[in-house]
Parts: structure tokens; C-alpha cells; sequence
């Protein structure tokens, strides 16, 4: 067969569905498709600072491959031959310089693949390079000591988000095709609303995760694994490559057997959405409230049925004490496993090389006592039992993503919103750690822009394992609202 070059002009924010069918059908050469991004992320990284790590030379021998196992005609994968870029965080791969966004492992390379870099690269795809993350993705900013902020490319003066920050602006700038994220308290779903991408925060287990040496950390409060990408349909593709047990995760469970890709054509009319602005809980700026309210018009129009939801949950500060013990806890954890590793204390002889906010994160942590941390899951459960009354009835539960739309880079955490007074905490400007609190999965999808053009996302809410609703919903938004054409980089 032969292949043909791709073409001068190419389309860097083609969809994944699109490259893979076109790598197939011999009409792309994934050679060329490769060296292309390779030649845009050295033009464009310094711009975005999206990419941590590139992986030039491992990139291009595996395009090869890709390429000799089109010509040889075989059983070709559902991501054959389609760039993907790896958070530098938990996608380590063998081999591979992994950092964590932190100065002490500015050398450090991974001796293993993680679960969703084996199922990745099993399907076909072609790891570009590992991107920028706050160290070990503890904040929702993508900001370290090691390489400096992410901006969003819609203002490149205004922050990513984070905890996947790197990811998000690479899909953005058309430095990758789809790539993979984390999320403790939002790392998915704030960098795709800052950056006006898609991602998925699954349901606990549905993605394995090989984590060590505690396996069994992750799961209070629910961090996951997930993917990110431009187009709902990519989102779909994705989820169904990594979902499956893995015995290296003691929470992993089987595939549900959904089809992703095929929720995606569901009828707007038999979906039904219940719509909360805040919450009840939360103070949002008027100018997000427009953007995601124009969008749920959209899909009403569309024939998706859109009911007002209350919330009857507990009090907002006993649920932002219920997180910040359990996050601050986790993390650590974290650095005491780190220091039992590596011998390397990040928040003691190592802490001038971090950020403030982390070692202040591990300090606080450090104070909370186990029945401390345990009891606060009875907060949890009352919040979770009310996102489900709110879901019952319903596809989704639609509310934004942050209270506000991206900020400038050197700002701190808001102390206003809309007029009323912040903590300058991220449990105020972001919306997304409350389902981590409950679990529910979620999928983040851009509303719209603002009129200063910055971008504007919101959270879709499900039912555990309901993704498949989830993305039936998200698509029936990117009908009405075809994000794909706003990317500045186009």
C-alpha cells in the first residue's frame, strides 16, 4: 500500500476518529503525521508551555511501526497511529523522564509504564511527550519550581488550570490530538473549562491505576484517572480503550460493557437534564452563569428536557473542611511514602525547592488525626445522597465548572466573586472537588466564551458508571455548540 504524505495545511485539531480512520485508510502517513506535531511543538511550546518532556526520537520510531503495520496490513488499533501527549504525573512511561512538576525529581525517569500508558500505546497510539503539572498535581493552577505556569491559550496571560494543565493547553494549541489527566478536586475538568476542552472524571475504578507502594490511597477522596480531548466523540473513544479491571488495582472492575462511542448518537429527546447554577452552595460571576445558561438554551432547543434542581446538602463549610482534611491528607501521605522511597522530604530539607502552597498543603495534612479524617465521611454521604436526589429523573445534573472564568496567571486565588467575599481558596472558585467528595462521575464540556473571549465550562453529573449517559448528554451540547472552530491556534 502506499501511503500518502500528509498534506501541507494539516489539520492539527483533527479528531482522534478522524486521524485513526485516515492512518487506516493509508490516506495520512503516521511518519508524517508524527513529525508535523513534533516541528509544532517546537515552534508553539514556548507559547503554552504545554510540554514538560518531549519524546522526539521514541515518538518517531514508533510512527515507523505504526507505519510498516499499515503497509503489512494488520489488525490495526482503534487509536492506530494518533498522537497523544501524557500528564507528567501518574502516565509515567518506561524510560521517560517523569518529574511530578517538582524540582527533586527534575531527573528522575520512570522504570515502568502505567496501566493507561500500556492500554494507550496498546491501541495504537503515540505518546509526543509528558505535560506540565503543579507538583504532584496538588493545586487546580498549573504552576511548579521546575518549569514555571501554563497559560491558556485563549489569553496566555491567564491560567490553564490545573491539575492538568499541561494537557489541556496542548489539546488547545493543536500540540496533540488527545492526552490524559488526574483528578483529586478537579485536575480534569478545570484546565478543560479554562482551555475549552473535554475530559472525563470516571466513575472510581472504572480506569485501573497501578499505584505504589499503597495501592489503596487514592480512593479518599475519590482521585481517578481519565482522559481529555476536543470532541466528545474522541472522549468516547478514549474511555472505551482504558475502562477494565487490572489486578494491580485491588478497585478495579470490569467494563461495564457500554458503548461509548455509540451513547454518542442518542436522541436529544430522550435525554433529560436537571440544571443547578450553584450549587446552592456557591457564588458564581454572572458572565459564567450566561455562557452556561446560553448553552443549556442550545440543547433545550434541541429537544433535551432542562428542569431547575435543588440541592439539600449539608453546609458548604462542612464540606470544604470534609475535603481539605482528606486532600491535605492524602498529600501527606504522599510525601511520607516519597521520603520513605527516595529519601527526600519535600516539606522539610527539600522545601525551599517546592512551592509554598505545597509544603503548606503536607503541613496541614500532617495534623489531622485518623478519626479526624474518617468521620468526615458522613458529611460526604449526605452530599452524596443529595447530588442523587437531584439526579433522580435525569441523564445528568448540568452546573459550570468555576465560578469564574480564567484569571491572570500572577493573581492569587480570588477573594471576590461577583461582588461577595472569597477565601482565596480553590474550594470557592471551582465547583469541581465537590464530586470528588461524592464520587459521581462527571464530564466537563465547554459552555461558551465570554464576551472578553476567555472560555467557559461546564460539569455534566451522572450516576455511578452512567458515563454513557454522560457523553450521550455532552454530545447533544457540542451539536448546539461546535467548540472544535473557537481554538485560537487554528
Amino acid at each position: 500500500m502506499l501511503l500518502l504524505a500528509t498534506p501541507p495545511g494539516m489539520d492539527y485539531y483533527r479528531s482522534a476518529v478522524e486521524t485513526a480512520a485516515a492512518v487506516k485508510a493509508g490516506d495520512i502517513s503516521p511518519v508524517e503525521l508524527v513529525d508535523a506535531f513534533l516541528e509544532r511543538i517546537a515552534e508553539r511550546n514556548d507559547l503554552s508551555n504545554a510540554y514538560v518532556t518531549v519524546i522526539d526520537e521514541e515518538a518517531r520510531e514508533m510512527a515507523r511501526e505504526a507505519e510498516r503495520a499499515v503497509e503489512r496490513g494488520d489488525d490495526l488499533g482503534p487509536l492506530h497511529g494518533v498522537p497523544v501527549a501524557l500528564k507528567d504525573l501518574y502516565a509515567h512511561k518506561a524510560g521517560v523522564r517523569t518529574t511530578f512538576g517538582a524540582k527533586p525529581f527534575a531527573d528522575h525517569v520512570a522504570d515502568s509504564d502505567a496501566v493507561i500508558t500500556e492500554r494507550l500505546e496498546a491501541a495504537g497510539a503515540i505518546p509526543l511527550g509528558k505535560t506540565n503539572t503543579p507538583e504532584f498535581g496538588h493545586k487546580p493552577r498549573t504552576d511548579n519550581e521546575l518549569v514555571g505556569p501554563t497559560g491558556t491559550p485563549f489569553a496566555r496571560d491567564r491560567i490553564a488550570g490545573g491539575s492538568s494543565g499541561g494537557s489541556a493547553a496542548a489539546l488547545a494549541d493543536g500540540l496533540t490530538t488527545v492526552a490524559t489527566g488526574s483528578d483529586v478536586g478537579g485536575s480534569l475538568r478545570v484546565p478543560a473549562s479554562c482551555c475549552h476542552v473535554a475530559s472525563v472524571k470516571p466513575t472510581y475504578g472504572l480506569i485501573p491505576s497501578d499505584r505504589r507502594p499503597d495501592a489503596f490511597s487514592s480512593h479518599t477522596p475519590t482521585g481517578v484517572v481519565g482522559p481529555m480531548a476536543r470532541t466528545v466523540d474522541d472522549l468516547a473513544l478514549l474511555l472505551d480503550v482504558l475502562v477494565g479491571s487490572d489486578d494491580r488495582d485491588p478497585f478495579s472492575v470490569p467494563h461495564p460493557g457500554d458503548d461509548y462511542p455509540a451513547a454518542t448518537d442518542r436522541a436529544s429527546e430522550d435525554l433529560s437534564v436537571a440544571y443547578s447554577p450553584d450549587l446552592d452552595a456557591f457564588t458564581v460571576e454572572q458572565a459564567v452563569l450566561e455562557a452556561v445558561e446560553d448553552a443549556l438554551d442550545a440543547v433545550g432547543d434541541a429537544g433535551v428536557t432542562v428542569a431547575e434542581a435543588g440541592l439539600d446538602g449539608p453546609p458548604k463549610s462542612d464540606l470544604q473542611h470534609a475535603f481539605s482534611v482528606q486532600a491535605t491528607a492524602k498529600f501527606a501521605t504522599l510525601a511520607r511514602e516519597i521520603e520513605d522511597e527516595h529519601g527526600i522530604d519535600l516539606a522539610g530539607d527539600r522545601a525551599d525547592e517546592m512551592s509554598q502552597s505545597f509544603v503548606n498543603t503536607v503541613l496541614m495534612g500532617r495534623g489531622h488525626e485518623a478519626v479526624e479524617h474518617n468521620v468526615q465521611n458522613v458529611t460526604r454521604t449526605a452530599m452524596y445522597d443529595a447530588v442523587e436526589a437531584a439526579l433522580e429523573g435525569h441523564d445528568a445534573l448540568v452546573c459550570p465548572t468555576l465560578a469564574v472564568p480564567p484569571f491572570p496567571l500572577d493573581d492569587p486565588d480570588p477573594t471576590e466573586i461577583a461582588g461577595e467575599p472569597a477565601n482565596g481558596t480553590l474550594t470557592d472558585w471551582t465547583l469541581s472537588w465537590v464530586f470528588n467528595v461524592t464520587g459521581h462521575p462527571v464530564v466537563c464540556v465547554p459552555a461558551g466564551l465570554t464576551d472578553d473571549g476567555l472560555p467557559v465550562g461546564l460539569q455534566l453529573v451522572g450516576n455511578r458508571y452512567a458515563e454513557a449517559d454522560l457523553l450521550a448528554v455532552a454530545a447533544v451540547f457540542e451539536r448546539a455548540n461546535p467548540w472544535v472552530k473557537t481554538y485560537p491556534g487554528r
